[in-house]
């Protein structure tokens, strides 16, 4: 890898930490390593309006961290960034504590709260 290309990959690195720096876009990354799921469960579990829901989607999509697949008339997202799934499952040692991972979406809430 050259000069160049390294630049590139350290800035697009960036904009994957800085989508990933707002507490509710981190919130649905964590969800959405658990299970895939529709706006709607995604905006019961992080009890904020569909509206703002989708605009954290959106940001996340745009950077490729997530993808969203039609069914029917609903979209169904999932966590598509292999190095995404990696440094969130480290970071919030997700893999050692399955406590965490059953008890996510009252997790979420209270951090959504907070914030």
């Amino acid at each position: 890898m050259d000069k160049q290309e390294f630049k590139k990959k350290i800035e697009k690195t960036a904009e994957i930490f800085k989508a990933l720096g707002h507490p509710a876009r981190l919130c649905i990354v964590c969800k959405l390593l658990c299970k895939d799921c529709n706006v709607t469960e995604l905006q019961d579990c992080l009890d904020l309006p569909q509206s703002t829901v989708s605009q954290h989607l959106a940001a996340l999509k745009t950077k490729g961290i997530i993808k969203g697949k039609r069914a029917g008339v609903e979209v169904i997202y999932s966590v598509v960034n292999e190095d995404v799934k990696k440094i969130i499952k480290i970071l919030l040692n997700l893999e050692e504590n399955q406590q965490v991972l059953n008890s996510i979406d009252e997790i979420i809430k209270e951090q959504i709260e907070e914030y």
